[in-house]
C-alpha cells in the first residue's frame, strides 16, 4: 500500500498528541467472559486518507473497519483471514466489503463511494443508508482449509447488531459489540474505537491460560449465579460511554476497561497493533499483468504506462509497460 498522508495539519498535530492506537485482549469473571477493546482514532483517519472519503462515507466505512478489527480476536485462533461483506443493493450505500488478517491489518471499501444525502442528517443512525433487504456474509480462511468457511445473515442496517446476531446464530455465543466515531464541527475524525465481549461456553477449558468459569458450573445454584453474573455484565456494557468521545478526550482503553468492568476483575491478556493497511504493491500488480494472455498483454503495452487503483486501499500505481 502507498500510505496516503493526512493533509490537514491541524488534524495531524491533534493525532500526534493522542495516545497511540492499540487493541487489548482481556478476560474477566475468572475467564467466563473474554473481550477486546480497540483504541483506533489513527486507524480510521488513515482509512479516510486512503480513500479520500466524505463525512458520511467515512462514518460508514469507519464503522465497518472497526467492526472487522474486532472480529480478529473474536473469530481468529491462529493464522487466518476474514472478509465481512455487507450487500444491500437497494440501499443508498449499497454496502461494503472489508477484510481483516490475523497479522493485524484491515482494508476495505464502500460499494457506493458518493452516497446521496437528500436532507441534513439528524443523527448517526445508518439504517437510512444501509437498511433494506440484504445479507451480511462473513467468510474465514485458514491456510490449511480446503474451502473457506462462510455464513450469512439478513441485514438490518445496524452493523454491530448484525454481527451480534451472526454470533448468536452461527456459534451460539452470547456477544455484545459496539463501535463509535466522534467528529468535530469541521467533520474531522477526532476519536474512534470499538469493544466486544463474549460469554465463553460452559464446557470448561482455558482461555489465554485462564481457567474458564464455565468449567465450574455443575449445579442449579451455580447456573443461577452464572446467569445473574452475565446479566450484570450485559447491564454494565449498556452503560458504556461513546468510545469515540472517550478517546477524543485523550483517555485510554485501559482506563475505560477499569472504569466500566473493574468490578468483574478484568485481566489484560495482551496488547496488539491493528492498522489500516493493504498488502498490495506495484510488483504484485505487475506480476498479475504478466500472467495475462499474450494478446491482452500486447494490447496493454500500446500505452507506455498503466494506471491501476487498488479498490481496497485507494493506492494508485503507475506501472511502466516496458517491464511487463
Amino acid at each position: 500500500m502507498i500510505q496516503a498522508p493526512i493533509q490537514d495539519k491541524e488534524l495531524s498535530e491533534y493525532l500526534a498528541a493522542l495516545p497511540a492506537d492499540d487493541m487489548i485482549h482481556f478476560t474477566m469473571c475468572e475467564g467466563r467472559i473474554r473481550g477486546a477493546l480497540f483504541q483506533g482514532t489513527r486507524f480510521v483517519n488513515q482509512m479516510r486518507a486512503q480513500h479520500n472519503t466524505g463525512i458520511l462515507e467515512s462514518y460508514i466505512l469507519g464503522q465497518a473497519c472497526l467492526s472487522a478489527a474486532l472480529l480478529i480476536p473474536a473469530l481468529m485462533k491462529g493464522r487466518e483471514h476474514l472478509s465481512l461483506h455487507y450487500d444491500v443493493p437497494d440501499s443508498p450505500a449499497k454496502g461494503f466489503c472489508v477484510e481483516a488478517d490475523s497479522t493485524g491489518w484491515v482494508r476495505g471499501y464502500l460499494m457506493e463511494t458518493h452516497i446521496p444525502v437528500e436532507k441534513p442528517l439528524e443523527n448517526w443512525d445508518l439504517r437510512p443508508f444501509l437498511g433494506g433487504e440484504g445479507y451480511m456474509t462473513i467468510q474465514t480462511v485458514h491456510p490449511e482449509d480446503k474451502y473457506p468457511q462462510t455464513s450469512s445473515v439478513n441485514t438490518t442496517g445496524n452493523i454491530a447488531d448484525d454481527i451480534v446476531f451472526y454470533f448468536d446464530r452461527s456459534a451460539q455465543l452470547k456477544t455484545a459489540l459496539t463501535t463509535s466515531i466522534q467528529m468535530d464541527k469541521q467533520g474531522r475524525i477526532i476519536g474512534a474505537g470499538g469493544i466486544f465481549i463474549q460469554v465463553m461456553p460452559e464446557s470448561g477449558g482455558t482461555y489465554n491460560g485462564v481457567q474458564k468459569r464455565g468449567a465450574q458450573i455443575d449445579s442449579a445454584s451455580d447456573k443461577a449465579a452464572d446467569d445473574a453474573l452475565i446479566t450484570d455484565v450485559e447491564s454494565v456494557f449498556r452503560t458504556a460511554p461513546s468510545l469515540g468521545l472517550w478517546f477524543s478526550q485523550g483517555r485510554t482503553h485501559e482506563e475505560l476497561l477499569q472504569e466500566l468492568f473493574g468490578s468483574f476483575s478484568p485481566v489484560v491478556a495482551l496488547h496488539r497493533s491493528i492498522v489500516f493497511d493493504c498488502p498490495c504493491s506495484e510488483e504484485s500488480y505487475a506480476e498479475h499483468l504478466r500472467r495475462l494472455p499474450a494478446d491482452q498483454l500486447a494490447e496493454l503495452k500500446k500505452d507506455d504506462t498503466l494506471e491501476i487503483i487498488c479498490r481496497n486501499c485507494g493506492s494508485v500505481y503507475r506501472i511502466p509497460t516496458s517491464g511487463l
